[in-house]
Formats: C-alpha cells, sequence, structure tokens
C-alpha cells in the first residue's frame, strides 16, 4: 500500500467529517425549500459552492484539463448536479428529509444495474445478485410499510423523483470514467458548478415569490459552503490519504446521519418501514457494489467514485 494511503487518526476524522457533510443536505435542503423555490436553492448552491472551490481549481491548474472538455463536463454537471438538485428540492417538500437521504443511498444498487447493461457479467455473480435483491426489496418495504409519511400519489411522486436521482448519481461516474478519465476532478466539478448555478440563476429569480425566512438562508448558505464546496475538499483529502477505493466507503453511513437528524431536529416520524428498510437498503448497497467484500478494482486517481452528493 502507498505509504500516504493509509487508514490512522486523520483517516477516520476525514471519514467522519464527510458522514456528516454529506448526510446533512437532506436536513439543508428541507429548511431551504420552505421559503426558496428549488430553481433558486439550486442556483445558490451552486454558484457559491463554484466560486468557494474556484481558487483551489486554479491553484492546482485543474480548470484547463476540464475546458479542453467542457461538452462532457456540461453533460455531467447535467446529470449530477442540474437535475438531481432540483428533483431533490422537488422531492423535499412533500418528503421526510431522512427517507429522502436513504432512497438517495440506493445508488449502488442502479449502478449494479446500468454495469450489467453495459456488459459487467460480475453483476451476476451469486454475492452481488442477493445484494440487489436485499436492496430493492429494503426500499419496497420503507415505500410499501406500515407508517409511511407520506400522502397520496404527490409523496409517490416525490419517492419516484428521488428514486430518479439515484439513477442519475449512478451514471454520472460512468461519464468520467469513459469521458473524463484524466481530467481533474476538482476542474470537472467547479466548472459544473458553475454552469448549473449560471443556468439556474434566472429561472431560480423568476420562481421566487416570497421573502425567504432567516432559517432557509442559513439552511442554503450551509448547503453551498458546508455540503457542497467544503464537502468536496475534505473529499479529495480522504482520497489523497486513503486512496479512491476505499474514500468512498462512507456513504453507508450516510443515510444514518439523515434520518437521526431529520427525527432530532425536524421531529420526522421514524415509521417500521424506515426502521425495518435502512439495514437492507445498506446491506443490498453494499453487496451489490463490492460481492461483500472491501476489495474492490483499482481506479485512476482522476477518476470520481461513485459517490451521492445530496
Amino acid at each position: 500500500m502507498n505509504p500516504v494511503q493509509r487508514f490512522d487518526t486523520r483517516a477516520w476524522l476525514l471519514f467522519a467529517a464527510m458522514a456528516v457533510l454529506w448526510g446533512i443536505p437532506y436536513l439543508f435542503i428541507k429548511q431551504a425549500v420552505d421559503s426558496y423555490s428549488p430553481p433558486a436553492v439550486v442556483a445558490g448552491r451552486t454558484l457559491i459552492g463554484a466560486l468557494i472551490l474556484l481558487p483551489f481549481a486554479i491553484r492546482r491548474g485543474a480548470l484547463a484539463p476540464a475546458w479542453r472538455r467542457i461538452g462532457w463536463v456540461l453533460a455531467f454537471g447535467a446529470i449530477e448536479m442540474a437535475g438531481p438538485f432540483l428533483l431533490l428540492g422537488h422531492a423535499e417538500q412533500t418528503l421526510p428529509s431522512g427517507l429522502t437521504g436513504l432512497l438517495v443511498a440506493t445508488v449502488p444498487l442502479f449502478a449494479a444495474l446500468i454495469a450489467l447493461g453495459g456488459g459487467d457479467r460480475s453483476v451476476l455473480r451469486p454475492s452481488r445478485a442477493i445484494g440487489l435483491a436485499i436492496g430493492f426489496a429494503g426500499v419496497f418495504l420503507i415505500v410499501a410499510g406500515p407508517g409511511l409519511a407520506i400522502e397520496g400519489g404527490g409523496g409517490l411522486i416525490a419517492v419516484g423523483e428521488v428514486l430518479l436521482v439515484a439513477v442519475l448519481y449512478a451514471v454520472a461516474p460512468f461519464i468520467v470514467a469513459h469521458k473524463l478519465k484524466g481530467v481533474p476532478a476538482l476542474g470537472t466539478i467547479t466548472l459544473s458548478l458553475f454552469a448549473v448555478g449560471l443556468f439556474y440563476l434566472p429561472i431560480g429569480l423568476l420562481t421566487q415569490h416570497e421573502t425567504p425566512t432567516s432559517t432557509s438562508t442559513a439552511s442554503l448558505l450551509a448547503l453551498a459552503v458546508l455540503c457542497t464546496a467544503l464537502a468536496f475538499i475534505v473529499f479529495f483529502a480522504l482520497i489523497d490519504h486513503v486512496g479512491p477505493v476505499r474514500a468512498p466507503l462512507f456513504t453507508y453511513v450516510n443515510p444514518v446521519v439523515a434520518i437521526i437528524l431529520g427525527t432530532i431536529v425536524l421531529s420526522e416520524p421514524l415509521t417500521f418501514g424506515l426502521v425495518a428498510g435502512l439495514p437492507l437498503v445498506i446491506l443490498g448497497c453494499w453487496l451489490a457494489a463490492t460481492g461483500g467484500t472491501l476489495r474492490t478494482r483499482t481506479m485512476p486517481e482522476d477518476e470520481l467514485p461513485r459517490v451521492a452528493p445530496g
């Protein structure tokens, strides 16, 4: 193992930071859309995040390589940010934040199915196939189980929106792996954030019809500063320290953080389906993604791991 890529106190602190930074966005999104329109939330979050990341990207010389492939950078931004951020904001006008975070955690399940469609037969190995079955059984239990805190068809549409977000999050890394290979991730992310923010800025201004509350404004700033800019900076530090294969393992903790915060801060109901489905989704995702082992293929340093920022 590269001596720099090791587990020590710093590594565990970075893991803990990422588990929180990408476990809390669902709480902040829920609070932000209380008085901001979803497009306004997306515009504010991405533009502020891009401005914070810009000096880091310039210092690392990451913008020029990304600009040379601007078409695929824009495609990545549309699939990883423009679509998901808007869908999450709209869905959380109906869904509890904890439920949203748990449904987004199904990304590895959809990534496995996409890989299978692309010819990766390893997805059919018993352990990974069982993981798919367990994971989707957990989703069914969450959505169809007793005590689900959604109402009517609007709630089911919101569930569908969040599951679509998971599909988009599963697709985006394939663009990075095949079309943006060798392009620094920091450059790709910074340019994507700028493009998404500029696209949504006029839409956000046109759809913002009420005076934002201080709580919503603070949540929007937290989304931009903590969950976007700081989270990516910490994530890059984590990759440098433990390697790109182990770095995404914190994502299995994110839904737990989302559910705990939703329950404590927003008094969201902790339903039977949520409690019973949580371990099934996490176990299923782990099996589907890894086959039951922490050893996965070696990825190039500049390939963005399959993570799902909220």
